[in-house]
């Protein structure tokens, strides 16, 4: 493969919630300072425990009481809960799965916004296929990410400011499904979640989804990955 556009790749390994949005901000703020020659940063993380994430449309429409007993509820499971600036409704990390968070300019790919979404769902579709899942597919809207049938395989929200990308993808590799019997996934009603692992009737690893993945991203956004050697903590 030809050398394409540079991104740094920052594997922070299995790491708390509150550690992965500090290292994002971190690389928000050196992308957009323009340091280093990087078209953009690539962070992959492991969810160290469960946590359940609202984005921008938060739970549902539930008015704000409603939304915080619904918060409360979902922390007395076990899990923590954040608030977070991205496109979608409540969904899950936990442990098993493979996140991703894209710090992109997406003026130096030549992307719109929603050019990249898409990008993003070939991605996903393109480390499943590798992983031994070819069926995985994304569906039309208004549902995003990529599923097998009815069941969400990898779960996409992201947001942009200033032409400069950050949260992602979460792809489920043999994570605890379980967890999501307690919300409706991304607002969708009707719909289930699924893992490469359930998918494939074997155990996969977050560490054997990693290298496809990384390869796919390089293909799909035509650019090279080095490991960086900056600071994230």
């Amino acid at each position: 493969m030809s050398r394409g556009l540079p991104v740094s790749l920052v594997r922070l390994g299995r790491a708390s919630f509150g550690a992965s949005l500090a290292a994002q901000e971190g690389c928000v703020r050196r992308q957009r300072e323009g340091a280093g020659p990087e078209a953009g940063r690539l962070l992959l993380w492991e969810p160290s425990g469960p946590v359940y994430t609202a984005g921008l449309r938060g739970l549902g429409g539930e008015a704000e009481a409603e939304a915080e007993a619904e918060a409360r509820r979902l922390r007395a499971l076990g899990a923590a809960f954040e608030r977070v600036p991205r496109g979608g409704l409540v969904t899950f990390h936990g442990p098993g799965q493979l996140v991703a968070y894209p710090v992109l300019d997406l003026r130096r790919f030549g992307l719109p916004l929603r050019r990249y979404v898409a990008a993003l769902e070939r991605l996903a579709q393109a480390a499943a296929a590798a992983l031994g899942l070819p069926r995985a597919r994304p569906r039309p809207p208004p549902c995003t990410g990529l599923w097998v049938g009815g069941r969400k395989l990898c779960a996409i929200g992201v947001h942009c400011g200033r032409h400069i990308t950050s949260h992602g993808l979460a792809l489920n590799c043999c994570t605890d499904l379980t967890w999501f019997d307690h919300i409706v996934p991304c607002g969708l009603e009707g719909k289930g979640v699924t893992s490469l692992s359930q998918e494939l009737q074997r155990h996969v690893s977050v560490e054997e989804a990693t290298g496809p993945f990384l390869d796919a991203f390089q293909e799909v956004f035509h650019c090279t990955l080095t490991v960086s050697e900056e600071p994230w903590s």
